[in-house]
């Protein structure tokens, strides 16, 4: 989980439409989540450029072996 979150949080360097991005591990571990992953954007476009962006994509790798599941939520504020 730490490798992921290193990677995640070293994309705003490498990728530039991220304004902001943070990795959260959860510390309950009864709980059925165990990370929690906030970024903002300016727009959508700026969203698909991200997701489908090679460090994003090799970042989710990491979990690729471990993940059972995952939630998203987009929204707009």
């Amino acid at each position: 989980m730490n490798s992921f979150k290193e990677a995640i949080e070293a994309l705003p360097a490498k990728i530039s439409v991220i304004r902001k991005i943070e990795v959260g591990l959860n510390m309950n571990p009864g709980e059925t989540w165990n990370i929690a992953l906030y970024s903002e954007f300016d727009n959508l476009d700026d969203v698909k450029f991200y997701a489908t962006h090679p460090e994003h994509v090799a970042a989710g790798k990491i979990l690729a072996e471990t993940k059972e599941s995952r939630a998203c939520v987009d929204y707009e504020f």
